[in-house]
């Protein structure tokens, strides 16, 4: 069985990014996702993946949008999440890794949530859904190590 993750950076107050970009630069929470992603399978919405610009090596893309005209040809495209994650295999995990509206969406199914809690409280319009305690339980959490930046630790959450 194929695992689901979400995995995100969440300030404070929910913030993820303003519709167009992420609210930080951290390069450990960038290095953390090339790890924890890498040799899987990553499903984003259009928009998340149109901020990155383009396809990330050693990682099977799918992108989920609406429109049946967009294509790239660096990535898989489905038009709803469901055929997104049957496109992404039957691999051992896959992550979600954005925008709020996919990971609206992927929550009810996912097994486990992998966030990095950013100490802040940016402006933004695109949230992460609330993590329920009664849902989730909280299996481990690691302080980061930058001196750089705001503080983030690197929570990983499984499903009760």
């Amino acid at each position: 069985m194929t695992t689901i993750t979400l995995l995100a950076a969440v300030a404070r107050n929910g913030v993820i990014g303003d519709g167009t970009t992420m609210p930080w630069h951290l390069p450990e929470d960038l290095r953390h996702f090339k790890e924890t992603t890498m040799g899987h399978a990553i499903v984003m919405g259009r928009r998340t993946f149109e901020s990155i610009g383009r396809a990330l090596p050693g990682r099977h893309t799918v992108v989920i949008t609406r429109n049946t005209a967009w294509h790239h040809a660096d990535v898989e495209v489905a038009h709803s999440l469901g055929e997104a994650l049957m496109l992404a295999g039957s691999g051992e995990e896959v992550f979600v890794v954005g925008g709020g509206e996919v990971y609206r969406e992927a929550m009810p199914m996912a097994h486990r949530l992998n966030i990095t809690q950013v100490d802040l409280e940016p402006e933004g319009s695109v949230t992460f859904p609330a993590i329920d305690g009664a849902v989730w339980r909280e299996i481990s959490r690691r302080p980061g190590e930058s001196v750089e930046g705001p503080g983030v630790e690197f929570v990983l959450y499984e499903r009760r």
